[in-house]
């Protein structure tokens, strides 16, 4: 998207904001060719998917920052960008004041320590030839000096930390269960004293008993070591339950950033609205969902104006023709939307404050040709 950096969505007021910068990216684009070589000169260009289109946002010292969206939308390739394990195609990365996107593979070594990655699927990430033990003894090889005998006494306080028994540093990951082998995805993230860790969707294959232990886990390393975590998640209950400020993305675009409550109290874009709608509820009827109509659109060829307006009950003509500029219900909350916004709605619809979910529930777009 594209955003005016006085106007990005970014940091916000308050507690959160009072600490220091740790990471800010700016305008963050990665696209992945889908035709390339022999291909493209037959059909004369090389065309795209636009994972992450134009994000800007700035995380905080010690920040739990939430981040949601549908399967498809850019979480995980927006989370994988920001830690290098993919190269951008355009924008930036700032950690710490140095500019990670200028870096080289050897020049980024020095920040692998500081920057960790829990996996969504620790049965992929884990070795399965390798046994527990050397697995995490090969981070403390990497990027801390310690002799073998410390690094022993290493492994086995960090399994303890995570709470698993000490000897299980034998083992090969086939032989421990799903919660185990995150314990252990947990453990190897933290044994470099790293600043900043991402988690993808790390409760999303494990049972609901499990799921619990292993937030509770999250946020006792996360107090411990006084890390910024950004939590990628389908899940808007878990996100309520662990961040301060909570990010929706839809297709490659972050369209609302606000703090975690203000999100679930009073939501401001229109896809937001649905998501939430959609949280199981006793009591909550099918009435009172928004329904979107359709599948999320083509990332190669992204619809015009706002990407969201072939879903949206509230479309109308302004808003497949402009690109929404950013939304600015207070300085800690931002969103894109031509609807909601007071300075550029062209319905009647809402007012200042934004359309209320219960003008949304049960609604459908009506038939469009775009």
């Amino acid at each position: 998207m594209n955003v005016n950096h006085d106007h990005d969505l970014s940091a916000a007021d308050g507690a959160v904001s009072d600490a220091e910068p740790l990471l800010e990216i700016s305008e963050l684009e990665k696209y992945f060719p889908v035709n390339e070589g022999l291909l493209a000169s037959i059909v004369g260009e090389t065309h795209h998917v636009k994972a992450v289109d134009g994000v800007s946002l700035t995380l905080t010292e010690r920040e739990t920052f939430g981040l949601v969206g549908e399967s498809g939308c850019g979480k995980s390739t927006l989370a994988r960008t920001l830690l290098r394990l993919e190269k951008p195609t355009g924008g930036s990365i700032t950690y710490r004041g140095h500019d990670l996107t200028e870096l080289s593979n050897r020049a980024l070594r020095p920040f692998r320590s500081e920057i960790q990655f829990i996996h969504q699927d620790p049965s992929s990430s884990l070795n399965p030839r390798k046994r527990i033990g050397k697995i995490l003894r090969r981070p403390l090889e990497l990027h801390r000096d310690l002799d073998k005998e410390e690094q022993d006494a290493e492994v086995r306080s960090l399994l303890d930390r995570v709470g698993l028994d000490p000897g299980m540093r034998h083992r090969y990951p086939h032989e421990l269960s799903g919660g185990q082998k995150q314990r252990v995805e947990i453990a190897r993230a933290v044994s470099v004293n790293p600043t900043f860790i991402v988690a993808d969707e790390p409760t999303s294959a494990l049972d609901v008993t499990v799921q619990a232990q292993i937030l509770e886990l999250i946020t006792e390393i996360q107090d411990e070591y006084d890390l910024t975590l950004v939590f990628i998640s389908h899940d808007l209950r878990t996100l309520r339950y662990i961040t301060d400020r909570v990010g929706v993305m839809y297709l490659g675009e972050m369209v609302e950033v606000a703090p975690t409550e203000t999100i679930f109290e009073n939501p401001k874009h229109p896809y937001t609205q649905s998501l939430l709608s959609a949280v199981p509820e006793i009591g909550k009827g099918e009435s009172e969902k928004i329904r979107l109509e359709g599948q999320p659109p083509d990332p190669i060829n992204p619809p015009s104006g706002c990407r969201f307006h072939t879903r949206c009950p509230l479309a109308q003509e302004a808003c497949a023709a402009v690109k929404p500029e950013p939304a600015v219900e207070s300085s800690e909350h931002q969103y894109l939307c031509h609807f909601t916004n007071p300075n550029t709605r062209t319905g009647t619809v809402g007012g200042p404050t934004g359309v209320a979910p219960d003008q949304l529930r049960g609604t459908v777009p009506e038939d469009r040709d775009d």
